[in-house]
């Protein structure tokens, strides 16, 4: 049996999880907090978060490939 943790580092993360902070000029400041997996059945996540925000909120965007990014 594989652990939890084996499961989730071996799989590719649908979502990378984000603190956003909006300033008052209107400019957003995104700051990365974890990642999000898909479930086998497509009807959920697992979001594992290396930091909690206490203030702001999270953002999950989708994961893009670099040559869509460039």
């Amino acid at each position: 049996m594989t652990s939890t943790t084996e499961t989730k580092t071996t799989r590719k993360p649908s979502y990378v999880a984000y603190q956003v902070r909006d300033t008052g000029s209107g400019k957003s400041f995104f700051n990365r907090i974890g990642v999000a997996f898909a479930h086998k059945d497509s009807r959920g996540y697992d979001i594992l978060l290396e930091a909690v925000p206490l203030d702001g909120r999270i953002c999950l965007r989708d994961i893009a490939e670099k040559k869509e990014q460039q």
